[in-house]
């Protein structure tokens, strides 16, 4: 009973209202749109029963039905009305899934209409469910809001009495951090006395698997990003850079930049989600000449630079400076290095008519690793398809090759050669962010804070630390590091969120245990490599596997809906050329050093994507 009176507060009682409501209201539309046009006795209903008679009275008690389950779960979000309006027209189409195409011929005696032809038949009412949810999940928000904006809840009248307060500070935005945040929202959302803070640079969660397609023009960069205010509501967010961390008196001084230089943020429990920057390893020139592909403004970057580059080549003449600027050079052959390569070929040749003075023969794709074979994670069998796949199309690989440096226009290799090209994309290494250096704890080779099983940092008293910034022993790989991937870090943060809770209330912790469900490589031209729990997968299957397993994983229904609009436009037409910067000439073109990537902005806050060391790592199939 107690478990119910925490179900039914007052909040769910209204969504669980709004919703039946709204149901309701979308039952009626969908009648009236199908009888308007003479459909309704012959389209099947939500259920597959003609909408006749008492079948009438079963579609709207189905509708209100449905409209209270969508309220129930979704729960009301301020300033939440886009995304509770996707979410209905993504419930309208699983529930013509799950009506027409599926549970009604079932109560006919026949199978599932899972073929093409079946479905048009039934296609008709997809319009209609479609309605149906576009209108539920609308109706519901208003609903919500206007109850709300005319009848506030007691709690927002009334002051609540002072309590102590236990102050949580997540320092980072990337899956580690936000991961943590949302466990903690769903653990203490109610509960007044946690206060729940994030800090991060940029005030979005980078979806980094998908960067690639950024660069390469395939996707617009706010589809792939998800606001960090939106994903944890509950949680104060604080934009800024960190820049102090006291451990003895539990006080982080945070630079917000504006009239607000500095300020010092307490906590009583902190986590560490500070994520990678990229890791030069020192070599001269490397910062200053290469493009890095961390953020949305680096993948940015990158894509104005090449169409820049082909802008200027298609009015130029035929010289030795022409061949440089159509190399295409990109450092690491990892998981981020290997897409990296595919997208930019693909993005190059798919505007090529626009450009009549460029012709294939003129164009150079290479890519430099220091190992003797790419893609080590999948093993390899799959390493060598994609080697011979990528090779096929024309991409040249040095292997067993390292960059030694770089100057304006050039690249110097460790045989001794200098490979001339105005694009280098550095992916052959990352680091912790440097921050963690000034941290009184025990720190491996790399840089990242050690911690045990629990996740929390040894030396340190309520400081816990996750993704690419942690070391952490992995209980199934007799205590070597967890790779620091995007599934990892998420569940990382899950089981930091919970210890926290559990050292508040004074439970016992866990350890922190996952086995890896897989990784997965986009090669472009519609062909991909996947190792899924053991079983390995290549060409179009895998392709199909990848963008389905990454739109899955994306915030929310509007995300899912716009990546998903855009891999079907990118299907019939050629990449955007639109040069979305300034007319300013790019440093790199000119044969004038860019500043160095830490004077360009600070350190990543976050985002985990790939391992330290040669650009390796690979991304999780979750």
């Amino acid at each position: 009973m107690r478990g119910a009176s925490n179900i039914l507060t007052p909040a769910f009682r209204h969504d669980l209202i709004a919703g039946g409501v709204a149901g309701l209201i979308g039952g009626l539309v969908f009648w009236w749109a199908l009888a308007a046009q003479g459909m309704a006795p012959d389209v099947p209903g939500l259920l597959g029963l003609h909408l006749l008679g008492a079948g009438v009275i079963l579609h709207l008690l189905s509708s209100v039905l449905v409209g209270a389950s969508f309220g129930a779960v979704l729960r009301y979000q301020p300033s939440g009305y886009a995304g509770t309006t996707s979410s209905g027209l993504l419930l309208g189409l699983l529930w013509w899934v799950a009506g027409p195409m599926s549970l009604g011929p079932l109560l006919e005696g026949a199978g599932p209409t899972w073929s093409i032809v079946e479905a048009q038949k039934v296609f008709p009412s997809l319009i209609g469910h479609l309605l149906y949810g576009g209108v539920t999940g609308l109706g519901f928000y208003i609903f919500v809001a206007s109850y709300l904006y005319f009848r506030p809840r007691s709690e927002d009248l009334v002051p609540l009495p002072e309590v102590p307060k236990t102050r949580v500070l997540i320092l980072g935005g990337g899956f580690g951090g936000i991961g943590t945040a949302q466990r903690l929202e769903r653990l203490y959302s109610r509960v007044p006395g946690v206060e729940i803070t994030l800090v991060s640079q940029s005030n979005y969660l980078l979806y980094t698997p998908m960067l690639a397609e950024v660069a390469s023009s395939a996707l617009e960069p706010q589809h792939i990003s998800a606001p960090v205010r939106a994903s944890c509501p509950h949680t104060r967010f604080h934009r800024g850079e960190v820049v102090d961390i006291n451990t003895k008196d539990q006080v982080v001084r945070v630079r917000s930049g504006g009239s607000v230089p500095y300020e010092d943020l307490t906590y009583d429990r902190l986590v560490l989600a500070l994520g990678s920057v990229a890791n030069y390893f020192d070599l001269p020139g490397m910062a200053e000449n290469s493009f890095k592909l961390k953020t949305l403004e680096d993948a940015t970057r990158l894509r104005n630079h090449i169409i820049g580059l082909l802008e200027d080549v298609d009015v130029e003449p035929f010289d030795e400076e022409r061949v440089s600027r159509l190399t295409f050079a990109v450092a690491g052959g990892g998981f981020a290095g290997i897409e990296a390569i595919a997208e930019l070929f693909d993005m190059v040749h798919s505007v090529l008519h626009f450009y009549p003075t460029i012709q294939p023969p003129q164009l150079r794709f290479v890519l430099i690793h220091s190992r003797d074979r790419i893609l080590p994670e999948l093993g390899a069998q799959l390493g060598d398809y994609a080697l011979r796949k990528l090779q096929a199309r024309g991409i040249e690989f040095m292997l067993e090759n390292r960059v030694t440096g770089a100057v304006p226009g050039a690249v110097l290799l460790g045989n001794g050669e200098i490979l001339s090209t105005h694009t280098l994309v550095w992916t052959a290494g990352n680091q912790p962010n440097p921050l963690l250096k000034t941290l009184p704890c025990e720190k491996n080779r790399a840089g990242a804070v050690v911690v045990d099983g629990t996740l929390l940092v040894d030396g340190l008293t309520n400081v816990w630390a996750v993704g690419d910034c942690a070391q952490i022993p992995d209980p199934y790989n007799d205590g070597r590091p967890y790779p620091p991937t995007a599934q990892h870090a998420l569940r990382e943060g899950k089981v930091a969120a919970e210890n926290i809770a559990a050292v508040i209330q004074g439970k016992p912790v866990k350890q922190f245990r996952f086995r890896a469900i897989g990784v997965l490589v986009g090669l472009g031209h519609r062909t991909a490599a996947a190792e899924i729990r053991g079983w390995r997968f290549s060409g179009l299957l895998a392709w199909l596997m990848w963008r389905t397993i990454y739109l899955s994983k994306l915030p929310g229904a509007e995300k899912k809906v716009r990546v998903a609009l855009d891999w079907t436009i990118d299907l019939f037409f050629p990449r955007d050329i639109v040069v979305t910067s300034s007319l300013e000439r790019n440093p790199i073109l000119d044969g004038n050093p860019v500043p160095p990537a830490s004077q360009e902005q600070p350190p990543d806050n976050g985002n985990d994507r790939t391992n330290a060391g040669d650009g390796t790592a690979g991304d999780g199939a979750e």
